[in-house]
């Protein structure tokens, strides 16, 4: 199992985020998400929004820590990328 998480460089609600991916599976990156006590509404699309609180967590259950376009890679070379639709509505 291998889970990957970018440093906490993206702004919102007033904190700073990462983003938690797989490049196997959703199961395998849910499985990891549970673990860490990561709630499900945390979950976007192909990643889950990672407070920067909990980003030695991550790496302390074993995520591997890579860039911010690493992520995009491994995501989009998986077949596991679901990028945002125009106008906000996803398929």
């Amino acid at each position: 199992m291998t889970v990957y998480v970018d440093p906490p460089a993206w702004p919102g609600h007033g904190r700073m985020w990462s983003h938690l991916i797989s490049d196997v599976s959703y199961d395998e990156l849910h499985t990891f998400a549970e673990r860490l006590d990561v709630p499900r509404r945390a979950f976007e699309r192909d990643h889950y929004d990672l407070p920067s609180h909990r980003y030695a967590d991550a790496v302390r259950a074993g995520a591997v820590e890579v860039s911010s376009r690493e992520v995009v890679r491994l995501l989009h070379d998986s077949g596991l990328r679901r990028p945002k639709r125009r106008g906000g509505v996803q398929a």
